[in-house]
């Protein structure tokens, strides 16, 4: 699903890099499932997309039974990073900022292993917060908030936690992608220790028709508990509200929604979803049961273990709060991290800044010259 995905992520169009008026930027996200790079060159008020790649890793498989990344889990991520590693260096991409999420954060070797990142790779990778987190998921899907919206829910299911980001969609369509940057209008978040990979190993002991009402019990429990829960659905319930999910688990339910032969971002991205629509799709996954999920093309082998933990993760949300539909964003955290690059009025540290020491800091360059060079693009206003 992931090779699938990547593939198809950003169309097919090429442009040189002797046409390129500016620099390239990348961003990657490492997080408790995946691992992602975005690279991109600025264009207009936005960015057009160069390349893009996403890997399932499982950094933090078992992490919520051992407190600890292990060694199997470890050696996944390392490849996978070492691969992005050669795609920053043939690009010659001189701008590169790293991220780590919820299973470093929450791993007792996560320092450990981000300076062993360091080591073998070169890149440093800086631990963010969930408040961050939040933040740049919402800047990268600024432009998802309908027109007639007074406010929206961003939902970001992770692999180890969720973010929810309550936003005044009225103020960020007003200050766009830059004044999202500067300041996102985010009226209350918090960061849920739900996420698809230890959702299910809390429960994937359990048969499935046992595990789903198990797991929306739970995750209602944890949505139940947040002090902001109420006064959030109050808000959602004006009309016009919708969620946004930027999530393998969104983009994966929408393709099964759409019923498309292959992944489609083209197709995805800004689709729209009513609850019955993807209470349907989340009924045809459980109806399919483990190995049909797995032949569905949108789904695939490496995801349809997970799919159903994320959707129980969405469906608790949109019972705690009922916006009238979601619209869904094949973006997110690299997006958001872009922008942030690119009109945050900060740059990164170039190339023979970096310092040696392996300690994590916020950016971080690739090494190899800048060369010319046609690769994939698609431009897009994330």
């Amino acid at each position: 699903m992931a090779d699938k995905k990547a593939a198809n992520h950003r169309g097919n169009r090429r442009s040189s890099r002797k046409g390129r008026k500016g620099p390239l930027y990348a961003a990657v996200d490492l997080g408790t499932n995946n691992c992602r790079l975005l690279v991109a060159e600025p264009w207009g008020k936005s960015f057009r997309v160069v390349d893009s790649h996403s890997q399932i890793a499982r950094l933090g498989e078992g992490l919520h039974e051992t407190g600890r990344l292990s060694d199997a889990a470890i050696e996944r991520a390392l490849d996978a990073l070492k691969a992005i590693r050669r795609k920053l260096k043939n690009h010659g991409v001189g701008r590169v900022r790293c991220i780590a999420t919820e299973a470093c954060r929450q791993a007792e070797n996560g320092p450990d292993f981000i300076r062993r990142v360091h080591e073998e790779t070169g890149l440093t990778f800086k631990i963010i917060n969930a408040k961050e987190e939040a933040r740049l998921a919402t800047i990268g899907c600024h432009d998802l908030m309908a027109e007639d919206a007074k406010t929206v829910l961003v939902v970001d299911i992770g692999g180890g936690s969720t973010e929810l980001s309550w936003v005044n969609a009225k103020v960020a369509r007003e200050g766009g992608s830059h004044g999202l940057v500067k300041r996102a209008p985010i009226q209350d978040w918090t960061s849920l220790p739900l996420g698809v990979v230890t959702l299910h190993e809390r429960f994937g002991h359990l048969p499935e028709e046992e595990a789903f009402p198990a797991m929306l019990d739970h995750c209602g429990e944890v949505i139940r508990a947040w002090k902001g829960t109420e006064r959030v659905s109050r808000a959602m319930g004006q009309d016009g509200s919708h969620l946004i999910g930027t999530s393998g688990t969104v983009t994966c339910l929408a393709g099964v929604h759409l019923k498309l032969d292959r992944y489609r971002r083209d197709k995805v991205d800004g689709s729209w979803m009513s609850r019955d629509e993807a209470d349907a799709a989340v009924k045809l996954l459980r109806d399919l049961g483990l190995e049909g999920r797995a032949t569905l093309p949108t789904i695939g082998e490496e995801r349809a273990s997970l799919m159903l933990s994320g959707c129980a993760i969405m469906q608790s949300i949109w019972d705690a709060f009922p916006g009238d539909r979601l619209r869904v964003g094949d973006r997110g955290l690299r997006e958001g991290l872009l922008l942030s690059m690119m009109y945050g009025g900060k740059g990164p540290r170039k190339h023979g800044n970096r310092r040696r020491s392996g300690k994590p800091k916020e950016s971080e360059t690739a090494s190899g010259t800048p060369k010319d060079n046609n690769s994939p693009s698609a431009e897009v206003s994330p």
